[in-house]
């Protein structure tokens, strides 16, 4: 009985580090981003975004210049706080409203879920771009829902393990 507590514990032990390991690239593998065109060109009109936000059921997009390179984002706090604000609405372009530059806070394809979520946080912000370190390109997008649902994945695992061990079922190397 104590040599399978020490093996639950281990594994429990085993599944945190799993959680350190993932990384931002993983996370939008996972992503309803990975399945969708999430840029958008900054002389598109701001309806285009707002289309593609409904459609998608998404909250930014990722900015491109007339090259295709990514160079900013378009959120829907972007349209919400600037907007109601600009004359002639008709006719907004997403560079009248997106954050450009230094303003931007990305993630690396490496970055830990932790990592991801302390820039999130230290921002205030929902979107991370995953930049690839070499060329700087974009790579993709998650939100803070994709790296909640990564938490989530891990917790019930332990959860299970831990259920499975109060009532004994499974074997020797965990839940069956």
């Amino acid at each position: 009985m104590f040599a399978r507590s020490l093996t639950v514990i281990k594994n429990m032990k085993c599944n945190m580090s799993t959680i350190r390991n993932v990384n931002a690239l993983k996370v939008f593998q996972d992503s309803c981003y990975h399945k969708i065109d999430f840029k958008i060109n900054e002389d598109a009109n701001v309806n285009e975004a707002v289309n593609k936000f409904t459609a998608f059921n998404i909250g930014c997009l990722a900015v491109t210049n007339n090259k295709n390179k990514v160079i900013g984002v378009c959120s829907e706090r972007d349209y919400i706080k600037k907007v109601p604000f600009l004359k002639n609405n008709d006719n907004l372009k997403i560079k009248d409203i997106s954050t450009y530059g230094p303003n931007i806070i990305v993630a690396r394809k490496n970055d830990s879920l932790e990592m991801c979520m302390n820039k999130m946080m230290f921002k205030d912000i929902r979107h991370l771009l995953i930049i690839d370190d070499n060329d700087e390109d974009c790579l993709g997008m998650i939100s803070i829902k994709d790296l909640i649902r990564e938490l989530n994945k891990k917790n019930d695992d332990i959860i299970t393990r831990l259920s499975d061990f109060k009532i004994r079922k499974g074997t020797y190397f965990g839940s069956e």
